[in-house]
């Protein structure tokens, strides 16, 4: 499964100003409905609705290493979570680690961002 990523500036500034939130000591997600679902839904090859994906880590974390480690160790929690559970689609989500995400491993972060996703309602359990 590949993520489909949000590249766009403007979005990750709706996410943050429009969109739910909830924050953990390891990390922040922010949660918006996407309103180009559907576009993207017929887009998409087998025109199913998917989550657009923000991932950010903040310089103050790290030095480049630190940084690139953190965002893969997030989007392994991210895919393990969408292999075990039913996470809704048509959501913009942003995932914004903190200070205490960088010592983490995937499976310690993917118990906060699951937490976050029931606290939120992308997972109806």
């Amino acid at each position: 499964m590949k993520l489909t990523a949000i590249c766009e500036n403007h979005l990750f500034q709706k996410a943050y100003s429009k969109g739910q939130r909830y924050v953990t000591p390891s990390l922040a997600v922010y949660v918006l409905p996407d309103y180009m679902k559907e576009r993207l839904k017929r887009a998409h090859p087998q025109k199913k609705a998917v989550n657009r994906i923000g991932l950010t880590v903040s310089k103050k974390l790290g030095g480049a290493v630190t940084r690139s480690r953190c965002r893969r160790i997030l989007r392994e929690a991210y895919y393990a979570i969408c292999r075990n559970y039913p996470v809704s689609p048509g959501h913009l989500i942003v995932i914004a680690a903190r200070e205490k995400a960088t010592g983490m491993k995937s499976t310690e972060l993917e118990g906060d961002l699951l937490r976050a996703f029931r606290k939120l309602g992308i997972i109806a359990i």
